[in-house]
């Protein structure tokens, strides 16, 4: 099996499902749990050196910390409902704790933090929206915290793709620190299928070829893009849902695009699947 696939396991005593350290993945910016908790169950994490974006992928929540409290929020009870997210971003150095008020999937996005920013709510009404591509590559995107909003290093989207198309794609990359052109960003991807028993395909691979893996990608498991390009695609009978997580020495998503691939951007190919 890849290094670079997390398999989903069933929940600890926590609760937590996915565990990814800097550490554990070899890099040094991003981190990424899951929690699956069940109704009045609680966690409590300690302040540390990152900023975090805890972002309700299914379910109801309060979420505190010792600056603020979120009371009862969440709206979607499934991530295949296509509504937006809550999220709360938590800055550098405080603790939170999460209670449960519903059955909970949560996930907990970290990365390096300066406490630049206090503790917020980001709900719904605060996320963009947008469509990208065209044809087989028609994807939806809810930009929960992109680099045009308030973090000291995190990235934050969620992505839908319809069965039989592509996403992350064309493929591209951020894994050089050559702005204004690229940016090193890490990269988690969190893949949820409707219906659950699917799966979808995921590759990273580099110019030389020196990283090139394909994976089989199953519900709630998570792929790992240290470096190099990272498509997406889905199979019939199965639409995807994933949560990326980016983050790296710049916040600024900058990538470059892999030159054989990139007129699936045209116009032309536009004008084709209109």
């Amino acid at each position: 099996m890849s290094k670079l696939l997390s398999k989903y396991h069933a929940p600890d005593a926590q609760g937590r499902t996915q565990h990814i350290t800097p550490a554990s993945a070899a890099w040094k910016y991003v981190g990424f749990e899951v929690f699956e908790l069940e109704v009045g169950q609680r966690i409590d994490m300690p302040a540390s050196e990152c900023e975090v974006c805890l972002v309700l992928v299914a379910g109801k929540a309060t979420i505190s910390t010792p600056t603020a409290t979120f009371e009862n929020i969440g709206d979607r009870m499934d991530p295949f409902e296509r509504k937006k997210p809550y999220a709360v971003y938590v800055t550098q150095g405080e603790s939170y704790a999460v209670v449960a008020n519903t059955a909970l999937e949560l996930a907990v996005c970290q990365a390096p933090g300066k406490g630049t920013y206090p503790t917020r709510l980001i709900a719904p009404d605060a996320i963009g929206a947008e469509q990208r591509g065209h044809g087989n590559n028609q994807r939806y995107v809810h930009n929960i915290l992109p680099d045009d909003q308030a973090a000291d290093s995190l990235l934050v989207v969620e992505v839908y793709t319809d069965e039989g198309n592509t996403s992350s794609y064309p493929s591209h990359k951020h894994d050089q620190d050559n702005e204004p052109h690229e940016t090193y960003l890490e990269e988690t991807y969190y893949h949820r299928l409707n219906p659950s028993q699917g799966f979808c395909m995921q590759r990273v691979y580099t110019d030389d070829r020196s990283l090139d893996e394909s994976m089989a990608v199953y519900n709630k498991d998570v792929v790992m893009a240290p470096k190099g390009y990272h498509p997406v695609a889905t199979l019939a009978g199965y639409d995807s849902y994933y949560l990326n997580v980016m983050a790296g020495p710049t916040r600024k998503w900058l990538f470059t695009w892999e030159e054989d691939h990139n007129w699936v951007n045209s116009p032309a190919y536009a004008e084709k699947h209109v």
